[in-house]
């Protein structure tokens, strides 16, 4: 759904280098058929699978745990010594008045469109809202981010959030620090959200054709009753695991969504690989996540690896740490590119020269954020390899090793984010 969407801007910058073009059509149902097609495909050959094995006995039906060990699947009553929880999570849903009744849409049910709303709030200020107020300004509609976090994309480092914040509002509207409080369904079957500002108490009503509920996510155990098999959670509900990702019952191992350590298909695969080394092969490996990459598939779009600047000072002290700071202008290709305001942000250590994180803003950032990524899965975790490797020039790809020759003390970082307005 998203390239789609990213091939739409493109298109309407060409303007910057001489081409004129013009799109005449979204064809909205075509998009949304590709894609559904491609997840049948995917189900279909999961299924097939997980059905011709012959050394797999697949239950299409929900499980839930009736005493230790023990599952009741459909009619049948399953025993098993070991036990692998992969049970992933579901949209959460706002207890918010009236949102039940007047209806919504969730990252679920949203694959089931085939007409574009003209108008659309989304409820939630984080990565799964910016990436479908992306898909849904591009495609047309006229979007609302209404995001309870004083800040857009609140889990990126703040500059990065400010930048998302001030180059995405050129395409939908942006609100931050708002509780949605009720949702009224109108005559003309529109909605209607009250929202009101946690601070000053202003409310303001958006009134839109269709909401999108994108405030995050809860786990699957109301439905599983692992409290039944003797298995701890958290107070949400996510499963205890320990550094093995062995839960609280021996030989019951929890990974993906279901630990609710990071909601993320890759963390969920690796985590797959060190259950299956500890429970099958009697291994005794720690998971590491010391280095989890994300990326936010947005316009503009970011990506990031290790520690945020905040928590590189609690754990190392102001002292220690250092910034390095590249923009993508300040590559040939970047400027080729009319590429501006975009940037490379690396945490280091400045007594050891370790990377600690790196953050970007930018074309291309969840690509680019590997050229980082497997240095800090080196036992230094060296900056040595960047620093005496050669870039092609010109490629976006000089922004990086270029944000690590240009280091600076966090004060005069922090002076730098005040002098070009992303910081107060």
């Amino acid at each position: 759904m998203l390239y789609p969407a990213d091939l739409i801007r493109e298109i309407q910058t060409a303007s910057f280098f001489g081409i004129k073009v013009e799109i005449k059509n979204v064809d909205f149902l075509a998009i949304m058929e590709r894609m559904r097609r491609a997840i049948r495909e995917d189900i279909e050959a999961v299924r097939e699978g997980l059905t011709e094995n012959p050394y797999l006995d697949y239950y299409h039906e929900s499980a839930e745990f009736i005493s230790p060990y023990t599952l009741k699947v459909g009619d049948k009553t399953l025993y098993s010594k070991m036990i692998f929880l992969c049970t992933g999570s579901r949209p959460a849903i706002p207890p918010v008045k009236g949102l039940e009744e007047a209806g919504y849409l969730t990252s679920d049910t949203v694959l089931q469109l085939n007409e574009c709303p003209v108008s659309l709030a989304i409820l939630g200020g984080s990565y799964i809202a910016a990436e479908y107020g992306h898909f849904f300004s591009a495609m047309g509609a006229e979007v609302t981010v209404i995001g309870r976090n004083s800040r857009f994309l609140p889990q990126e480092e703040p500059e990065i959030s400010r930048l998302a914040r001030i180059k995405m509002s050129e395409f939908m509207k942006i609100l931050t620090n708002y509780e949605a409080m009720e949702v009224r369904k109108e005559d003309n079957g529109q909605k209607t959200i009250v929202a009101k500002e946690k601070d000053s108490g202003e409310e303001v009503k958006v009134t839109v054709d269709e909401i999108f509920v994108a405030t995050g996510r809860v786990p699957n155990t109301d439905i599983l009753h692992p409290e039944r098999a003797g298995i701890k959670t958290d107070i949400q509900g996510w499963i205890l695991v320990n550094e093995y990702l062995e839960t609280s019952q021996p030989n019951i191992w929890a990974f993906g969504d279901a630990n609710g350590k990071h909601l993320f298909k890759h963390v969920g695969n690796y985590e797959s690989g060190i259950a299956y080394l500890n429970a099958i092969l009697n291994e005794k490996v720690k998971a590491d996540y010391h280095a989890v990459p994300h990326a936010v598939f947005s316009y503009p779009e970011i990506a990031g690896v290790g520690m945020g600047e905040q928590e590189a000072v609690e754990m190392y002290g102001k002292d220690r740490v250092v910034i390095g700071l590249k923009f993508f202008e300040d590559t040939a290709k970047g400027r080729v590119m009319e590429i501006k305001d975009y940037f490379v942000k690396v945490i280091l250590d400045g007594e050891e020269e370790k990377i600690l994180g790196a953050h970007i803003i930018g074309p291309h950032a969840s690509i680019l954020i590997h050229q980082i990524i497997p240095l800090m899965y080196t036992e230094s975790r060296s900056v040595e390899p960047i620093l005496r490797s050669m870039d092609i020039h010109p490629s976006l790809s000089e922004v990086v090793t270029k944000a690590f020759y240009s280091q600076m003390p966090l004060e005069h970082y922090h002076h730098f984010l005040k002098h070009i307005g992303l910081e107060d």
